[in-house]
């Protein structure tokens, strides 16, 4: 008996260790999860923890940036579409994190989309697409190299947009038409150009112009602040060159450079998304282009019928006739003496049409549905829900009024004065926002 306690005692120590070593091992050891992330203990550890307020937001530890975040449940499997540029040649497995109304998510996995037009470049607009997780109410996303074991608090957030999801609210739109001018860069200053270009496009019926600016002169910056102001003009500030070498041209076999345009293809996509709950229709243009109505008063009444004949449109397609440097005489009734000092050119001026060589490839612009498109290039629309419709061009043609001389074929112009059909309002409208950017003094009135 005496022997037993000993072998008792040993016995009883034994257990009370391996229930002691269990009992560590569960509290230390946790099971792994898609992210080795505490759960939040208070307010300073809830998401989002650095929120992006710039139009390019470098992807820590890559060769990319991302420029926005839109809710775009549109394709079968997807959540989440992060406009992005990406250098093509190194893109790499990469992760969602979202924050789910303060909480942090778990990670689900990335569809990379290099768009197909990219003209040689290296970095190319791209689409990053991913799904929600489920019960997760999802307010910024971020992206992650690997699914697990990052510290998030050091991650840079991107709100989401466009998280509108009643159907009966989609039907109201703020505008008709939205503008979207892709890049203002080289200290572009052609003043007056630009303002007869915005208040033509005020007469025709446009709500919104949105103008991503890398680089404007001193005088154009004054007026585009003035339209800031009243309403007109959506300014996105757009320094790709602090990031990227973007080239002054569109193929990168004649140009070089990192990126098309100064990212023209990017910012032309992010328009469209920032437009898509906004604008019923979106107008896809340079500054020196005005989309022109020939048979009707306002793009209102134009896509009105043209939407009534083609309803599975989804973008239309305008023809670009180029009025070059060729100009009426100037008589009394000429507004150039009060704009003289303004920097541009008048483009009523501009009333000679060259029609194009339908023997070669001509480059058309576009009236699209933003909800029906997926996938913009410059002259053509690359992933779409709908059909496409080529305007005949007695119904709408483009007009183009190049700032520098183009090839000019003499034998096929043709006088055409639609501009001046709004010429009183135009420049009685020109006046007013010169006079308000401080560009128009009253003696150039008189």
């Amino acid at each position: 008996m005496d022997k037993t306690k000993p072998f008792t005692f040993r016995l009883f120590l034994f257990i009370i260790a391996i229930f002691i070593f269990i009992m560590i091992i569960t509290t230390v050891r946790t099971p792994r999860t898609y992210r080795s992330i505490p759960p939040p203990r208070g307010a300073l550890d809830t998401c989002p923890f650095q929120i992006s307020n710039k139009s390019i937001t470098p992807l820590e530890n890559t060769k990319h940036f991302l420029v926005s975040a839109y809710m775009d449940q549109r394709v079968k499997g997807f959540d989440i579409r992060i406009i992005s540029i990406f250098r093509r040649d190194s893109i790499q497995t990469l992760y969602c994190l979202f924050c789910c109304a303060g909480q942090l998510s778990n990670t689900t996995p990335v569809t990379v989309l290099v768009h197909e037009d990219h003209f040689g470049f290296p970095f190319s607009a791209t689409d990053v697409m991913c799904q929600i997780p489920p019960n997760c109410e999802a307010t910024h996303v971020t992206l992650l190299k690997q699914p697990d074991g990052v510290e998030v608090s050091n991650q840079t957030w991107l709100p989401i947009k466009n998280k509108k999801t009643s159907r009966e609210e989609e039907k109201t739109f703020q505008f008709d038409f939205t503008v979207c001018i892709s890049t203002l860069f080289g200290e572009y200053n052609n003043v007056l150009q630009f303002a007869q270009t915005l208040e033509i496009y005020r007469l025709l019926g446009v709500g919104r112009v949105v103008i991503y600016n890398n680089s404007a002169g001193p005088e154009l910056n004054r007026l585009l602040k003035t339209y800031s102001e009243e309403g007109l003009v959506e300014m996105v500030e757009w320094p790709i060159h602090k990031h990227l070498n973007p080239s002054h041209g569109w193929l990168f076999s004649k140009h070089g450079g990192d990126l098309q345009y100064y990212g023209q293809l990017v910012t032309l996509n992010d328009c469209i998304y920032r437009s898509m709950d906004r604008s019923r229709y979106v107008l896809l243009n340079d500054i020196d282009e005005i989309i022109m109505p020939y048979q009707h008063d306002n793009l209102k009444s134009m896509m009105d019928m043209l939407q009534q004949q083609h309803p599975d449109a989804a973008m239309f397609h305008i023809e670009s006739h180029v009025f070059p440097y060729k100009f009426f005489t100037k008589g009394k009734d000429t507004p150039l003496p009060q704009w003289r000092g303004v920097p541009g050119f008048n483009i009523l001026e501009r009333i000679y049409r060259e029609d194009p060589d339908k023997n070669i490839f001509h480059p058309r612009k576009m009236i699209i549905q933003p909800r029906l498109v997926e996938q913009t290039s410059v002259h053509d629309v690359l992933k779409m829900f709908g059909q496409k419709y080529k305007v005949p061009m007695d119904v709408c043609r483009m007009i183009h009024c190049p700032t520098v001389p183009q090839n000019e074929r003499l034998f096929s112009q043709y006088e055409d004065t639609r501009l001046w059909d709004f010429k009183d309002k135009l420049i009685q409208r020109v006046n007013e926002m010169l006079r308000r950017g401080g560009l128009l003094s009253s003696d150039r009135e008189s």
